[in-house]
């Protein structure tokens, strides 16, 4: 079996992992940030292929978390009782992977358009009254880019590669709201992939890490902790293309929130984990175009500081051409 056979079992084996799932509807101040366990991983996520495609890929997350009213939660410019949020991200990748030639070394970029609709709901307080603040909005998201991901085939079945991700406060925000289409801050993201193959036993192993540096937020003097996150995926291909797969994923706080009203909350320092199953499917169009689809339920299992999900979806679709 050649390299190229092995790179071509899923046409997914192209670095999105550095886009997919990298949304949240609030910075850690508001008990979320941008990474969401459990949809940071995809098929192959460290193969970039050696011969040049494009590719788009299409994907929606929905989740929906809370956190109980025993709990303060720091959220643009005020500090809330619990937070209840409902948030749906489509995202819209585009990925070219470089004509670089032969070798063990390959190179793609890629952009992601998102667009967000969130709900949110929690108990806060003016003066010495109390009462619920609701808030919903919907518009176009941070957007995301990678300028390079560096991929290195270390033999015909185990990869790794190496990206470089950066999200831009393109999007509107305003800090008396609890919903806001945007983190209003800059985000860095270094990150790994890998993936391990055993294709006579149809089997694959991928894992994703990085660490997410946050800048201020200018409107609320808020400057988030950095954030380490994991995911890995272990997955059975059938024959006809079908997969089954099983996730784990887990954010964790690198150091305390800091600013006024994080040093008002000890830190808010937080973590959570992730687990569920994912199922994909394999296909080709009339013209032999790769297409594969995916969807997984990664809710959250355990949670300190951060919004816990009881139904977090993702389902995405990717073309290669």
């Amino acid at each position: 079996m050649n390299e190229d056979t092995v790179i071509r079992m899923n046409p997914c084996a192209l670095g999105l992992a550095a886009c997919l799932g990298a949304g949240g509807a609030h910075a850690a101040e508001g008990a979320l940030g941008r990474p969401i366990s459990g949809t940071g991983v995809t098929a192959n996520a460290g193969i970039v292929p050696p011969e040049p495609i494009m590719a788009v890929n299409l994907g929606e997350i929905y989740f929906d978390g809370k956190i109980g009213a025993s709990r303060t939660v720091p959220v643009g410019n005020q500090a809330t009782l619990g937070l209840d949020a409902e948030i749906s991200f489509t995202l819209a990748t585009f990925l070219k992977v470089w004509d670089t030639g032969p070798g063990r070394w390959n190179f793609s970029s890629s952009f992601t358009l998102p667009y967000v609709w969130e709900k949110a709901s929690a108990t806060v307080t003016i003066g010495a009254l109390q009462g619920t603040q609701k808030d919903k909005t919907s518009n176009l998201f941070d957007i995301t880019f990678t300028p390079i991901t560096a991929g290195y085939h270390i033999s015909k079945t185990e990869h790794v590669a190496f990206s470089f991700n950066v999200w831009a406060p393109t999007g509107k925000y305003d800090a008396s709201k609890l919903a806001n289409p945007s983190l209003n801050n800059w985000t860095f993201i270094p990150q790994v992939a890998y993936t391990k193959l055993w294709p006579e036993e149809g089997f694959s192993l991928d894992a994703v890490s990085g660490v997410q540096f946050y800048t201020p937020n200018s409107a609320t003097d808020y400057h988030n902790a950095p954030l380490f996150t994991l995911d890995v995926m272990a997955m059975k291909k059938f024959p006809g293309g079908l997969g089954l797969g099983l996730i784990v994923g887990t954010v964790q706080q690198i150091g305390d929130d800091s600013g006024p009203t994080a040093d008002a909350l000890n830190g808010f320092q937080g973590h959570d984990w992730a687990l569920g199953p994912v199922l994909t499917y394999d296909t080709k169009l009339a013209d032999k175009a790769p297409l594969s689809f995916s969807i997984r339920r990664v809710p959250t299992v355990e949670s300190k500081n951060r919004l816990k999900s009881t139904s977090t979806i993702m389902a995405t679709g990717t073309l290669i051409f």
